[in-house]
């Protein structure tokens, strides 16, 4: 029997990280949860893997911090031997117009978002580059394709995690390591929970297939760029969308 895959799974206790480790975790692989805020919800997650059979762990890691990152992904190496798939899912939003945007909106979202991506794949890469083997897929947006009013901080954030993509895809490649990018649209999740009405009809009005996302769509794709049926495919975005940024 082939030893069983490592991955980690950043941001996993809700929503689309949620999703994906119990998708991970049903296709055979060790998932370890990473989470910042709730430890109870992330334990949750784990209870659920392991109700359906499955193994897994949680850990505390702010991904935005360069020093914690490394400490977390050292920590996985060292009690697991190896990491075979990084999902960089952990994201936040500061929503607002630009000309009302403080300083420190647009720092955390880039913090979180892009550096937190650039930090655990700088950690991560060592370790792959050592199995010559491994499967990074990062979480980018739709409104990293398009653009969207009140969001220049996030849609700045997702356009550089598309950029990452592409360059850690070039770097690490010759070492049977692929990266990619999942751009979704908008998927039911808390954070799309909270709009209005009006807001959640006028964004249905854009998606051609005419209705929201479910965090399985996200989870699905990202256990297909996890397996070995993806190892041709690297430094691609695909989107999840319902036809959004056609």
């Amino acid at each position: 029997m082939a030893e069983q895959k490592v991955a980690v799974v950043t941001g996993a206790s809700r929503g689309i990280g949620r999703a994906i480790a119990l998708e991970l975790a049903a296709s055979g692989a060790f998932v370890v949860i990473n989470y910042n805020g709730s430890k109870e919800r992330a334990e949750e997650v784990k209870a659920e893997i392991e109700k359906n059979g499955g193994s897994a762990e949680i850990y505390q890691c702010n991904v935005s911090e360069f020093d914690a990152c490394e400490e977390f992904l050292k920590h996985v190496v060292k009690e697991y031997g190896r990491i075979d798939i990084l999902v960089n899912n952990a994201g936040i939003t500061r929503d607002g117009l630009l000309m009302k945007m403080s300083e420190e909106d647009f720092d955390q979202v880039i913090d979180v978002n892009l550096k937190g991506t650039f930090n655990t794949i700088r950690f991560v890469s060592r370790q792959m580059l050592k199995q010559r083997s491994g499967r990074i897929i990062n979480m980018s947006s739709v409104v990293g394709i398009s653009g969207n009013a009140g969001q220049a901080n996030y849609a700045s954030s997702k356009a550089g995690v598309i950029g990452l993509t592409k360059a850690a895809a070039r770097e690490l490649a010759s070492r049977g390591i692929t990266v990619n990018a999942i751009a979704p649209g908008f998927i039911e999740t808390e954070m799309t929970d909270v709009l209005s009405d009006a807001v959640k009809e006028a964004s249905i009005a854009q998606i051609p297939l005419g209705k929201f996302g479910k965090p399985e769509d996200i989870a699905k794709t990202a256990a297909f760029l996890a397996s070995d049926a993806a190892g041709y495919i690297t430094g691609q975005v695909i989107q999840v969308d319902g036809g959004m940024a056609i």
